[in-house]
């Protein structure tokens, strides 16, 4: 029987990245597709959270932690080869670490940090995942985690919407250069998904409105047609109709999962 694949997802210690990784997990009876997954983030006690949650999914999931600082090329370098051994060559990666909020020019610019993490991070992230890749013939998988953001600009947003709008042209660029090799890139795009982050640009609109949280987050769902926050389970499930058959078509693409906030 062959072995269950190897997907190694960063920004797993919470979020859209912890519920990929739980979902990857889970059997194929249960929504996922019973990989081996190993779980990349700086803080490793939240990993353990992760890994208990994705055992708690799938007893017989196998997982490998390893914190790592996706902006620092070496500690990429280490732990992309590390999970390798240890679970094996990968066969797929989702790119879901990522840092948020705002940024204002002057001396406390958040410019180069933000696209440092989201940006720079993930292209090494890739390339050192591509290093590690399982053989074909069967399709390869790089998921990138992008955000509705990079369809149009925020003020005040400068970095983070340069950041993400950068990773579509990275996903486009690197499926066109993998394809021969039958690795699907793809990126999707999240709108409004209720996690720390999303709350924590919340709570900024309410500061900057001088409103209440409650009242902030009413307005900005007035400008979802569903009217609701998306889950990170959603996500997850996206992710992981990507890596089944339904989609061994689909490279270069830019999916938007965003209650109707944006279409394109």
């Amino acid at each position: 029987m062959k072995n269950p694949r190897h997907v190694l997802v960063t920004g797993a210690s919470s979020g859209i990245g912890r519920a990929i990784a739980v979902r990857l997990a889970r059997s194929p009876n249960d929504g996922g597709i019973g990989a081996r997954v190993s779980l990349l983030a700086r803080r490793a006690d939240m990993l353990e959270d992760t890994a208990a949650l994705v055992l708690a999914a799938n007893p017989d999931a196998a997982t490998f932690l390893v914190s790592c600082d996706v902006t620092d090329d070496a500690s990429v370098d280490h732990a992309v080869a590390a999970a390798a051994r240890a679970l094996g060559p990968i066969d797929a990666v989702v790119t879901a670490a990522g840092i948020g909020g705002p940024n204002t020019p002057g001396a406390e610019d958040r410019f180069d940090a933000i696209v440092a993490t989201n940006l720079r991070g993930t292209y090494l992230t890739l390339r050192a995942v591509q290093r590690h890749l399982a053989a074909g013939p069967d399709p390869r998988h790089m998921v990138v985690i992008a955000s509705i953001l990079a369809r149009f600009g925020v003020p005040g947003y400068t970095a983070y919407c340069a950041s993400k709008a950068g990773l579509l042209g990275l996903t486009k660029a690197l499926a066109l250069e993998l394809a021969p090799k039958n690795v699907l890139v793809n990126a999707i795009c999240p709108g409004w998904v209720d996690t720390d982050m999303a709350w924590e640009g919340i709570d900024g609109m309410a500061k900057a409105m001088g409103v209440t949280r409650d009242d902030a987050h009413r307005i900005a769902m007035s400008a979802v047609p569903i009217g609701r926050m998306g889950k990170p389970e959603e996500v997850a499930g996206l992710v992981a109709w990507l890596l089944g058959d339904d989609a061994a078509g689909v490279t270069g693409q830019g999916l938007d999962i965003n209650g109707g906030a944006w279409m394109g």
